[in-house]
Formats: C-alpha cells, sequence, structure tokens
C-alpha cells in the first residue's frame, strides 16, 4: 500500500466515532470524533475522564522515541522498531519520522494492520509458513514493487512450504528472507548450527519463489544471558554472514540484512556489529527493539543497557494507569478499580507511584502503598501505617511490560504533564 494511503487511514482514525469501545473516555465524549474530542484538549484529571484510564506522557514519548533515534545513528545502525508492542499505526509513523528503517513484526495479522496504514519496509521476525497468509503477502509484493518485505526461515521443511505456496499463489516477486540462528539449547526458533543454517539456505537457493537476504536471530534467547555470552553469540551470527558472502550465498542483492536486538541487550549489538568485516555487498545492521517506545516502570527499567551505558542517556517510563481507590475496608488493605483486564502483570505487578486525592489536594507520592495483587477488576492495596489514602482518591500506577500494557488499551490518551490530552493512540491487537 502506498503511502498516501497509508497517511490516508491515519486521516480517518481521527474521525472514529467515542464510543462505548474505548475504556476510560468521559462519558460525555460519546458520539464526538476524535479529532473533536482532541481538539478540547481536555484535563485527564479534571476533564470527565472515567477510571481506570491509562495515559500515556507526551514528553517521555517524545524523548524516547528522539533518544533511539540518535542511539541508532550513531552506531551506524538501522532500526526497524518491534511492532508488536504498541501495535500502534501511529506510533509506527513516529517511529519512522523519527529515522526507523521499518517496523519489525511477528504474525501475519500484524503485517496487514501495518499495510494498511501505509508502512513500506516490514521485517517479519519470525518464520512464516501459512499458505494463506503467503497468498496474501505474494499479493500484497505484485500490487506494491516498492514494498520491501523480509521474514525469517530456520528449516528446510518451512522453506518448501512456502515455496509450494507462493508457486500455488503464482508470486510474481521471490520473498526474501534471512536464516534464523538460534540462540542456543532450549531457546526459542532458529537453526541450531551453522551446519543446519547451511542447509537452510541451500534450500533457499533452491525455492525459485524465495532469496536469501541475510541472517538474523534474537539475542534475548540466549541461556543464562550475560555481556560475554550474548557477544559470543553475536559472533557466530556475524561469522555466519561472512560465511555465506565468501560463498557465493547473496545474488541479486543490494544490501545483506544481519538483524538482532531486542530491549535487554542493543549495546552489545551495536558493539558487535560494529565489528562486521567489509562483505562485498554493503550491510544493513538492522536493530528491532521496541519496547522503548514507552519504556516501563518494571521489567525493562531493570534490564535496559542504558544502565550499562548511562553516557548515552536514559529511557523514560510513558505508561502510568490511573485508578481510584473504592473500597477501604481496614487500616491494612484497600481496593481500587484497575485489574487484569487493565494492568500488565505478566512480569510484575503494578507500583503504586503517586496519589490525587478526591478533595483536589495536590498529587503526592503513594507513600506506604503498595499493590499485592490483582483481580479481574481491582487492584489489592496493602497500605502501611504512614498511608493516606480515602476512597476516592486516585491512584497512580507504574506498569512492568509495555506489550502487555497495551494490548488491554484500543484508545490511550495522551496527556502532557499538566494533565491536558493531546492525542489518542488507536490500538490493533
Amino acid at each position: 500500500m502506498a503511502r498516501d494511503s497509508g497517511t490516508e487511514a491515519l486521516a480517518e482514525l481521527a474521525q472514529e466515532r467515542v464510543d462505548h469501545r474505548f475504556k476510560g473516555l468521559p462519558p460525555d465524549a460519546a458520539g464526538l470524533t476524535v479529532a473533536e474530542l482532541t481538539a478540547q484538549r481536555r484535563n485527564l484529571f479534571t476533564g470527565g475522564f472515567a477510571t481506570p484510564v491509562l495515559a500515556l506522557s507526551a514528553e517521555r514519548l517524545e524523548h524516547n522515541l528522539a533518544l533511539m533515534e540518535t542511539y541508532a545513528a550513531r552506531h551506524g545502525l538501522a532500526f526497524a522498531p518491534h511492532g508488536k508492542t504498541s501495535m500502534a499505526p501511529q506510533l509506527f509513523h513516529r517511529q519512522i519520522e523519527h529515522g526507523a528503517w521499518g517496523i519489525t513484526l511477528a504474525v501475519p495479522h500484524q503485517v496487514w494492520v501495518a499495510r494498511a496504514f501505509g508502512i513500506g519496509r516490514i521485517l517479519l521476525a519470525n518464520e512464516l509458513v501459512d499458505a494463506a497468509a503467503l497468498r496474501r503477502l505474494a499479493a500484497e509484493l505484485d500490487a506494491d514493487p516498492d514494498f520491501r518485505f523480509v521474514c525469517y526461515v530456520d528449516s528446510v521443511r518451512g522453506v518448501e512450504l512456502m515455496d509450494a505456496a507462493l508457486t500455488e499463489a503464482g508470486a510474481g516477486r521471490p520473498v526474501d528472507v534471512v536464516v534464523e540462528l538460534g540462540a542456543g539449547a532450549g531457546a526459542r526458533t532458529g537453526a541450531r548450527t551453522e551446519a543446519d543454517c547451511a542447509a537452510v539456505a541451500d534450500a533457499v537457493a533452491a525455492a525459485r519463489t524465495l532469496r536469501l537476504a541475510g541472517v538474523a536471530g534474537y539475542e534475548g534467547e540466549v541461556p543464562d544471558a550475560d555481556p560475554e555470552r550474548v557477544r559470543a553469540w553475536l559472533r557466530r551470527l556475524v561469522a555466519l554472514a561472512v560465511d555465506f558472502d565468501r560463498a557465493g550465498r547473496f545474488t541479486g542483492l543490494a544490501e545483506v540484512v544481519l538483524s538482532a536486538g531486542g530491549s535487554a541487550w542493543f549495546d552489545a549489538v551495536a558493539d558487535v556489529f560494529a565489528e562486521v568485516p567489509d562483505l562485498s555487498l554493503p550491510v544493513l545492521k538492522l536493530l528491532r527493539s521496541g519496547a522503548y517506545v514507552s519504556h516501563d516502570d518494571g521489567h525493562y527499567r531493570e534490564v535496559t543497557p542504558f544502565n550499562r551505558v548511562p553516557a548515552e542517556g536514559a529511557l523514560e517510563p510513558a505508561f502510568r494507569l490511573w485508578t481510584q481507590v473504592v473500597s477501604r475496608p481496614t487500616a491494612e488493605q484497600a481496593f481500587a478499580n484497575a485489574g487484569k483486564r487493565d494492568a500488565a502483570y505478566d512480569l510484575d505487578l503494578p507500583f503504586a507511584q503517586v496519589v490525587r486525592p478526591s478533595d483536589g489536594g495536590p498529587e503526592r507520592p503513594a507513600t506506604g502503598v503498595a499493590v499485592s495483587g490483582l483481580s479481574d477488576q481491582h487492584a489489592w492495596l496493602r497500605t502501611a501505617p504512614e498511608a493516606e489514602l480515602e476512597v476516592g482518591d486516585w491512584v497512580g500506577l507504574g506498569l512492568s511490560h509495555p506489550c502487555t500494557s497495551f494490548d488491554k488499551w484500543q484508545l490511550i490518551p495522551v496527556a502532557e504533564a499538566d494533565g491536558t490530552v493531546v492525542d489518542y493512540i488507536r490500538t490493533f491487537f
């Protein structure tokens, strides 16, 4: 799909009507278009928003986008951030405006979403053997000569299935594939040995409908990962690309794709990819980190490489989930109205950060308040003697794991520091 069509699709999002599908929005906004609601610049705290409501910080979102843009450029990396994190085409386009080469995705549905919004370069960081999806992919490639698509292969059988489906579909353009090197025993997908990778590459060479474009993998699956083990595996990935190039496996290409990089070890990727020797073709060193866009207050705050390289800058957690105290049965216990349907909980429970009193008093730290558990629609709050918490107070929660935060909300307010809502992000999961 052409970029102009994608721009039109983005514009159509602003014409969507606010209704019962969207949690947390002001009840009296029902029937307005998103554009009309945005133009009102309502305040998140005084403008009629209903708890629970998830918000993104406008300033922190922009900071994170700019930081990763400059990081990738500084280290000579192309950047295809993983779109599965947000599944928000508005954010995809902002990432591209901030220098991204394209968008990484994980499953065919996500590809169709990105294509509907005009994304012209996609890396599918996964194997693709579904015949129906391959038929649609062939049609997309044939209809748009500017569409660049690359996906993983890791088995001879997978290559055979791809070739059969694409041949039956009458594909006019070959599908670019990269051989995925597995990160080790017990890791996720990927051919386990260099010999296995060579066999997959041989199968690609024999398939009329495929073209070998490079090699890739995910260092986050390295067993017992530490800097030395991760760098050792990344050097194996680089050596595989060098060996394939020397064997003349990259034919008919303008560049060789070399891709790695989750959100926990991109500093190691930058270091090792800086060592890549000259090949017979230019190398597209493609980083795929995706959680940076919102960052978080838990898992990724702990594992971000910026903790190891503080001189490079720091990401800022952009999410805050606002929930309201609905019950205070004892001095040690309170319940708020956000639960598993609203908050990520697969890596860590949410973190109580601030309280906004129901009487309109100033926001204060959530001293003595901790989330001890989540039910479907309730947060269990443990309250120490120093906690000042009353029924009706709003509690701002920090979250862990962006991927399972975005997916619970279809329309997310973007608020400035004073609470003014300046945009709404639409997600498609």
